[in-house]
């Protein structure tokens, strides 16, 4: 029964991460996510639920569309990939309880924002701010955080990156960090608290200060290359929510010897 579970939960995801595609591509556009129906961005014909099938429908349709044969993203597959797997992590670390709802918000609104930042170099604030209002009223209901600690994840996730934007600015005499990164971390500091902020912070650094790197080399543009940090610190997040605990854990022990 619970193999059952498992797959039941994971193809949940993978719907869900077919509307999460309908969201990216709408959300920064102005558009209803809910009318009209799914369409072919490069043609406008509406899909038909049988090409509509998570990650199926790709497989079998081999990345293109029926009507006009024009290359389907592979963004499409990858989110709804990436949800399925998030949902059954959720479901495995969490059971069915009042922690595996509010982390699958979490989880979501990371995801979202993460692929429309990718797109747009833009982090929606109805993401953002509705997912730091949510995270601090979960704290009050459920056991995975106190209030407190939701509070001062707040202030510090926020706080730190305003001063660091702040500074760059001063330095540099132009903008480093926008204000959609500074409102992220906050809202991931609603989720996880204090210790998920650090946590974020040095992991999303260290990996893209690796990735912009790389960027910057291949594309020749040096310090001028434009990155979005939103999914390195959505990635981040993600990490510290199934692991970065025990991570924690790890590292205090070690300096306590």
């Amino acid at each position: 029964m619970e193999s059952i579970f498992h797959f039941f939960f994971f193809a949940l995801g993978c719907c869900l991460g077919s509307f999460f595609n309908v969201v990216i591509h709408r959300l920064p556009r102005g558009e209803s996510i809910v009318f009209p129906g799914s369409r072919c961005p490069s043609c406008g014909s509406g899909i038909a639920w049988y090409d509509n099938l998570p990650l199926l429908s790709y497989v079998l349709l081999r990345g293109r569309c029926r009507q006009c044969k024009a290359r389907i993203s592979l963004r499409y597959p990858l989110v709804e990939l990436l949800t399925g797997v998030l949902v059954f992590l959720l479901y495995r670390q969490f059971g069915l309880g009042v922690s595996f709802f509010v982390f699958f918000v979490f989880a979501a609104l990371l995801v979202l924002i993460a692929f429309i930042d990718l797109d747009t170099y833009l982090i929606p604030d109805v993401l953002s701010l509705s997912g730091l209002a949510v995270g601090l009223a979960a704290s009050f209901v459920g056991s995975h955080i106190t209030w407190f600690d939701s509070v001062l994840g707040v202030l510090l996730g926020g706080g730190l990156f305003y001063a660091v934007a702040w500074a760059y600015q001063v330095l540099r005499k132009q903008d480093g960090l926008g204000g959609g990164d500074i409102k992220l971390l906050a809202m991931i500091g609603a989720f996880t608290g204090w210790q998920g902020v650090l946590f974020t912070i040095f992991l999303s650094s260290v990996v893209g200060t690796v990735v912009g790197l790389a960027v910057m080399l291949r594309r020749g543009q040096g310090m001028a290359a434009r990155i979005p940090f939103g999914p390195f610190l959505s990635l981040a997040a993600l990490c510290y929510l199934f692991w970065g605990k025990g991570w924690v854990r790890w590292y205090f022990g070690l300096l306590s010897g």
